[in-house]
């Protein structure tokens, strides 16, 4: 999400006062839940010039204003582009995709088959550039071998920024972004192009991509999930805001379904239904 590296800032930057800061900013914590503290402040300003210069606007309340008065949901897509970023890489945080293979996956295959169906509900709901939906379907892969076709895994992958979503959808990385991936898995799912190496067709087909906003206080979901990714996203949010999701993600859970959280992110124990199992990894028990 928020970048901790300042930007490459024109020499000429457009000025903001307090007024037109705290507005933007308010406006991103409305829409998209994101603290941005005063220290920030530079950071935002060296992001949003592109902005400025490509749309003429004078002054910040000029875009302000514009953002307010869009009603096509363009601006502020184009906001959440610049404002968020989305570092991430294969097989980050590798315990989780351990655990996700040693234990949730068991439980899951499980209680499909004790209630005769095997649509396994998974939900990426920041899912970036598509490293971690894509490193699901592999361990998916992996896991199941020739049984994979006997179930239905496809998985739903969400991000806030349309510009994350349509580098999800190429599919294509470079050798940065696939340091935690082994050779045989490299040679197995991936294919060298002239633009890096592309994830083959067989995971791309099994990844629902889709641009949904964390803060949309109803999840539009038909059934609920076995397995609710939401990591590093949440350290941007306050507290308040943090909970609301989370216990919003609880209802769209399955009894005994999982929550996993970035390493970095922790959920108070008194303020939420979710039961803590080990660190980033909590579970609906009801």
């Amino acid at each position: 999400m928020i970048s901790t590296d300042e930007p490459m800032i024109p020499s000429e930057m457009m000025p903001i006062t307090d007024a037109e800061f705290h507005a933007i900013r308010d406006l991103v914590y409305n829409r998209f839940g994101i603290t941005l503290s005063d220290q920030k402040k530079s950071l935002v300003v060296g992001r949003l010039q592109k902005i400025l210069r490509q749309h003429n606007f004078k002054t910040f309340k000029q875009y302000y204003d514009s953002l307010i008065a869009d009603k096509t949901d363009a601006a502020i897509s184009e906001l959440a582009n610049q404002i968020t970023t989305n570092h991430t890489f294969f097989f980050r945080e590798s315990e989780h995709f351990d655990f996700f293979k040693s234990d949730i996956l068991p439980w899951m295959t499980a209680e499909h088959k004790k209630n005769r169906n095997n649509d396994l509900r998974i939900w990426c709901a920041a899912a970036s550039s598509g490293e971690e939906p894509y490193t699901l379907i592999i361990t998916l892969l992996e896991y199941f071998g020739n049984d994979y076709k006997n179930w239905d895994c496809g998985l739903l992958a969400t991000d806030v920024s349309e510009k994350a979503l349509l580098a999800a959808k190429k599919g294509i990385y470079d050798a940065t972004r696939l340091q935690g991936i082994s050779p045989s898995i490299l040679n197995k799912y991936f294919k060298k192009t002239s633009e890096g190496f592309a994830v083959i067709d067989q995971i791309k087909k099994e990844v629902t991509i889709r641009r949904f906003n964390l803060m949309n206080k109803t999840l539009p979901f038909k059934k609920p999930f076995d397995c609710i990714w939401c990591r590093n996203v949440m350290i941007y949010f306050d507290a308040e805001t943090k909970i609301d999701l989370v216990n919003r993600m609880y209802q769209q859970t399955v009894n005994g379904g999982y929550l996993l959280i970035g390493h970095s992110e922790t959920l108070g124990r008194d303020q939420t239904p979710w039961k803590y199992i080990k660190p980033a990894v909590y579970r609906k028990m009801e």
